[in-house]
């Protein structure tokens, strides 16, 4: 079909065929230049201190050729690499999320409805030509990666508090010890019990924020000590509720600490609060609602995946779409659908 012809049919459109056209074009415009940019910059930003084998970690690296690959609906050739030490090829896509897809091109699709929070089932709707098994896999691979970035330091007051979450198993066909739960369910259990996934969330003042499952039932110490100690200092002033390990360990390093009683009846003391961690709790939950219940081998992913959503506000534009696959193919992610499925929660 001739330019002009397609002109003319465009003419013939109603204001609202008019309409999604021009969104559609918008986006696959938009998707286009992008993913071409967001590839550039991973090589650059990967390479640039020098080039390293990705299986030897070796810096005796030859140019091997080039390979084929699409991008933006054409054929481009891009650059291979050979390690003179172990002689085995790799590319600047190696072991990253994007490593081996065949649709790089609707990434930048992807990435907008994970931005949107969108479910797997309504992504393929709107990623035409990828089946939701496949944004399964692309979703756990990019997070992989994602939750491997350190957030710096805390600075001055900290807001620590946990949240539960009920252990789940979705997905799993098989369940021995108990009878499958019908849309999440109930713990058999008042209260906090083995049941619940313990998840720890701190923020302090600047918005850094850590959030990862500890294990099973409440919080102790040495796990408080684990995941976070690395990251506090005796300069640092803890804001928590009343759970004794916070204050334990606020004693045993030196920390001064504030705590609040659950009964909401003393909120704030000056400065000191947990207003800012409690409400975080809040929007995680709501948002996680979204997925009508997640497995908890799976649960970090998600809570990564929410950090980064809060870190941006929940803008999608270029700008968030693209600094999100770039950062996402910066870390190993060498994860394959079996390894995924078959993949069980570790403490």
């Amino acid at each position: 079909m001739r330019a002009t012809d397609i002109l003319k049919a465009i003419q013939t459109l109603n204001p609202a065929e008019k309409h999604r056209l021009r969104e559609y074009l918008i986006d696959a415009l938009t998707a286009s230049s992008s993913t071409g940019t967001a590839l550039e910059e991973i090589s650059e930003r990967k390479h640039k201190d020098g080039y390293h084998c990705p299986d030897c970690e070796s810096e005796h690296i030859v140019r091997f050729g080039k390979y084929s690959t699409m991008v933006d609906g054409e054929e481009v050739k891009k650059q291979r690499y050979r390690c003179k030490a172990c002689r085995k090829t790799f590319t600047d896509l190696t072991n990253t999320a994007l490593y081996r897809t065949r649709h790089l091109h609707r990434w930048m699709k992807f990435i907008e409805c994970m931005i949107e929070g969108y479910s797997l089932r309504k992504s393929a709707e709107l990623i035409r030509g990828v089946t939701h098994v496949t944004l399964f896999y692309w979703r756990h691979k990019l997070l992989s990666a994602l939750k491997q970035i350190e957030s710096t330091a805390f600075q001055g007051i900290v807001e620590m508090d946990e949240t539960y979450f009920l252990y789940s198993e979705k997905g799993q066909r098989k369940i021995d010890d108990r009878k499958p739960r019908k849309r999440g369910g109930s713990a058999k259990k008042r209260g906090i019990s083995k049941e619940q996934v313990c998840v720890l969330v701190a923020r302090d003042r600047d918005k850094v924020t850590f959030s990862q499952t500890l294990g099973m039932g409440r919080l102790t110490k040495e796990q408080l000590d684990k995941a976070i100690g690395h990251k506090l200092s005796s300069e640092n002033v803890l804001c928590t509720d009343a759970w004794r390990a916070f204050k334990t360990y606020a004693f045993d390093n030196g920390m001064d600490i504030y705590q609040f009683k659950s009964d909401g009846k003393i909120r704030t003391k000056g400065l000191y609060h947990i207003q800012n961690v409690n409400n975080y709790h809040r929007r995680l939950k709501a948002w996680i609602q979204r997925f009508n219940g997640v497995a908890t081998k799976y649960l970090n992913n998600y809570l990564t995946w929410f950090q980064i959503l809060e870190s941006i506000h929940h803008q999608r534009n270029e700008v968030t779409m693209k600094d999100m696959i770039v950062k996402g193919n910066l870390f190993p992610s060498v994860e394959t659908y079996d390894t995924l499925r078959l993949s069980t929660f570790t403490m």
